[in-house]
C-alpha cells in the first residue's frame, strides 16, 4: 500500500473549491493508495519524470510515483482546462 503526499498546489486549490467536489476528490486520491496505476489513469507526456492523471469530473489529478518509498505524490489538482498549462 502506498502512501498519498498533497504537493502545495494540490492543496491550494483543495482550499478553494466546494466541499462536495473536494470529497470527491480525495476519495479518488485515497484510491491511489491502493491501486496507484488505475485502469482510467493516463499517463502525462512532457515533464521530465513520469506524471499520470486521474479524472474526477471537469477535475484533472496530476501525480508522480515514488517505487522506493511507496509514495503517491499529488502534484496538482486543476480543471481541465487550467492543469496542463504548467507543463
Amino acid at each position: 500500500m502506498f502512501e498519498v503526499l498533497l504537493d502545495t498546489p494540490a492543496q491550494k486549490t483543495l482550499r478553494k473549491l466546494d466541499k462536495t467536489t473536494v470529497l470527491r476528490i480525495l476519495k479518488a486520491v485515497e484510491k491511489l493508495a491502493d491501486d496507484p496505476i488505475p485502469h482510467d489513469s493516463k499517463r502525462v507526456i512532457g515533464y521530465n519524470e513520469k506524471v499520470f492523471r486521474v479524472r474526477v469530473g471537469k477535475y484533472r489529478i496530476l501525480y508522480r510515483l515514488d517505487y522506493e518509498k511507496f509514495m503517491v505524490v499529488v502534484i496538482n489538482i486543476d480543471s481541465r482546462d487550467r492543469v496542463y498549462d504548467r507543463i
